[in-house]
């Protein structure tokens, strides 16, 4: 397949089927980033999403994303998803820039996080084609000024965070509130303390210091990443997976008997 023209489809194979969980934890920390920038933290906290009802916050971003990846961008549903996404967008003041950042975040934060975690990395033919599918979609959100290249990309990517990942008391809002819903995940509420530190393990210390999350015990950081390691190991062995995870087709505590794209999203009545 060609990375030009059928980017959609290396993408919803790459993404559901061969690293299926290493491209939602990937992306979980590619939101994590944009965390970092206080206009992008401000507007997350003035809207009271992460404080009413962070599951459902997650739940509407990962369906939203997922519908325009599992039936084509330009399917029935893929057209509602990216409509619903510009309508939210549209009653913000958003710069462009940030919408760039954000959407390089999606790019290059599942590429950075095989490079150091997954079963084998991505080629240059599919790293051209996740270029390409993000760029797809800016377009049909109607980002300005997107790049032309892969690189030119990634180096708006790294001025950026250069520029922008400054503490706010809004970054340690959300990215608090991100983190106690990840952990409730594996874990309950009252050893969140013991998971903590664990999460920090997977950021920079940019990162870190952006949000205001403590550099983790030297232990914590061994244990993860040497069970990131043996998993890799594992996973390199292990049959490969033939059959597509879908997001879609998940139970969510948010959506107990199914949803309507209508109503994903902030500013549903």
């Amino acid at each position: 397949m060609s990375p030009a023209t059928d980017f959609e489809e290396i993408v919803r194979t790459l993404q559901l089927t061969v690293f299926p969980w290493d491209a939602e934890r990937s992306l979980e920390f590619a939101l994590f980033r944009t965390y970092a920038v206080p206009s992008i933290s401000r507007l997350l906290a003035a809207t009271g999403e992460f404080s009413n009802n962070p599951r459902k916050r997650y739940d509407d971003t990962e369906l939203l994303l997922a519908e325009p990846l599992e039936h084509g961008m330009d399917s029935q549903r893929g057209r509602e998803a990216i409509a619903r996404i510009n309508t939210m967008h549209g009653r913000y003041s958003i710069k462009n820039d940030d919408f760039l950042y954000v959407l390089s975040t999606f790019v290059f934060e599942p590429i950075r996080w095989l490079e150091r975690f997954g079963w084998r990395v991505l080629t240059n033919h599919e790293k051209q084609a996740w270029f390409n599918f993000y760029l797809a979609m800016g377009q049909r959100m109607k980002i300005q000024n997107l790049p032309e290249s892969m690189d030119a990309f990634e180096q708006f990517n790294l001025a950026y965070e250069a520029k922008h990942f400054v503490y706010a008391e809004s970054n340690h809002l959300i990215a608090s509130k991100t983190k106690e819903l990840f952990l409730g995940f594996y874990l309950p509420r009252g050893l969140f303390w013991l998971g903590s530190p664990f999460v920090n393990v997977l950021m920079d210390g940019r990162l870190q210091e952006a949000v205001g999350f403590k550099k983790p015990p030297k232990l914590c950081s061994v244990l993860l990443l040497s069970l990131l390691k043996a998993r890799k190991l594992v996973m390199k062995g292990l049959p490969k997976r033939r059959k597509p995870s879908l997001l879609t087709t998940r139970k969510r505590p948010s959506y107990p008997m199914g949803y309507a794209i209508r109503d994903l999203g902030t500013g549903v009545k």
